[in-house]
């Protein structure tokens, strides 16, 4: 495989921001820029008796993940609803009354499908995530360690884009706001977006992908 020259810029939606941070912080001689899409950083800042309710599931996913050495698909979907459990009703139930041959029925389809293709998540990624993340709120408390080094946004140097949806019910504004706070050189928007409309919602190429493209571009 031909390595990539030079140092590149790391993107991370989602929990996947929160790993590219680890990534950039162990090895930053090849980051030379982090995009954090969405990402948490304060897990209890808007409820923390919601955090505390998803950690509290760790028991119980343990059989499943001692057989598989991984947290499902499904069992992640669960997670979610539990998080945000009336708006998988609404959305539901909007869909119910639309012309399924419409362009906006299809795609919403199109939208669940690609929610529903995900991986396995990793067994010791799930534990830290649920007990460590929801449970502790470790990233927040500076007590998130990836190989015994803390992970701590204030040592990046380098520069850094944040995308926060004023409308996350997933990641609420008030818990990825000290992370991108955090940065010494972040250059911070808040589209009036959801988690995954600012994605791949009908108003994303505004909301998100062309301020990304400009910021891309002056780094260049």
């Amino acid at each position: 495989m031909a390595s990539i020259p030079g140092p590149i810029v790391l993107a991370g939606y989602c929990m996947g921001g929160l790993l590219a941070l680890a990534a950039a912080l162990r090895q930053p001689e090849k980051i030379k820029a982090l995009a954090l899409l969405a990402t948490p950083w304060d897990f209890h800042a808007a409820d923390p008796a919601q955090a505390k309710s998803v950690s509290e599931t760790l028991p119980m996913l343990e059989p499943i993940m001692q057989f598989s050495g991984a947290l499902s698909i499904d069992a992640l979907q669960t997670l979610f609803t539990m998080i945000d459990p009336f708006g998988v009703g609404e959305k539901y139930r909007s869909f119910a009354q639309l012309d399924k041959s419409c362009a906006r029925a299809r795609r919403f389809v199109a939208m669940e499908d690609w929610l529903a293709d995900g991986v396995p998540l990793a067994a010791p990624v799930a534990r830290e995530a649920i007990g460590g993340w929801y449970g502790g709120n470790n990233p927040a408390s500076g007590n998130w360690r990836i190989a015994g080094l803390a992970v701590n946004p204030a040592q990046f140097d380098g520069p850094v884009f944040c995308a926060i949806p004023a409308r996350d019910r997933l990641v609420p504004p008030e818990s990825a706001r000290p992370l991108a706070a955090a940065f010494k050189n972040a250059t911070i928007i808040e589209p009036a977006s959801g988690h995954i409309g600012m994605i791949a919602g009908t108003n994303a190429q505004d909301a998100l992908w062309q301020p990304f493209a400009n910021w891309l571009h002056r780094l260049s």
